[in-house]
């Protein structure tokens, strides 16, 4: 399944170039294809079966995360039904008015403005609280993966892991400047 891989990021790369040039965005699809280099350069079979069992660690580290990821998506899906049952309540028998675009109201462009929005009692906000917890699931669960490789000393991961923070930061971070 190496060709796949490969292939993805070749087409990632050169769609990327299309792109207008921003050094520190061209950079991750260069990383990407890196790392497939290296994996495969590096790919031993004898290794990679060695070991079929899992340790207690590594057990409790996939139970963690399986469970965050479930009750996280569950939890975001809930507050988003609520606050669409809300909404509809409240605005469902408005007609739509598709003939003027009308955007994304300022205080929800934020995740500061969407909790002041719910703190006030906004139907749309707790919407927007919903998607906040969608997106923020799987960020939190990079970041527990960082820090449980790092307690347990595992560096390879702990490097992998820090790149996949350092491209979420990035996408979060340029969105805002």
């Amino acid at each position: 399944r190496l060709w796949e891989l490969l292939l993805g990021s070749i087409i990632a790369y050169t769609n990327n170039n299309k792109k207008p040039k921003n050094s520190l965005v061209n950079i991750f699809p260069t990383i990407g294809i890196f790392l497939i280099f290296f994996s495969y350069i590096n790919f031993d079979e004898n290794i990679s079966h060695q070991k079929l069992t899992k340790s207690a660690d590594e057990k409790q580290l996939e139970y963690l995360l399986s469970h965050f990821l479930m009750y996280g998506v569950l939890i975001a899906s809930a507050v988003v039904l609520f606050g669409g049952i809300l909404y509809l309540i409240r605005h469902g028998s408005e007609p739509a008015e598709y003939q003027v675009f009308i955007g994304t109201p300022s205080e929800f462009q934020s995740p500061r403005g969407v909790v002041n929005a719910v703190l006030a009692g906004s139907r749309r906000g707790i919407i927007q609280l919903g998607l906040l917890i969608l997106i923020a699931v799987p960020i939190l669960r990079v970041i527990i993966s960082f820090c449980t490789f790092l307690l347990q000393r595992n560096f390879i991961y702990v490097i992998i892991t820090s790149l996949v923070l350092v491209g979420i930061t990035y996408s979060l971070v340029s969105a805002y400047y």
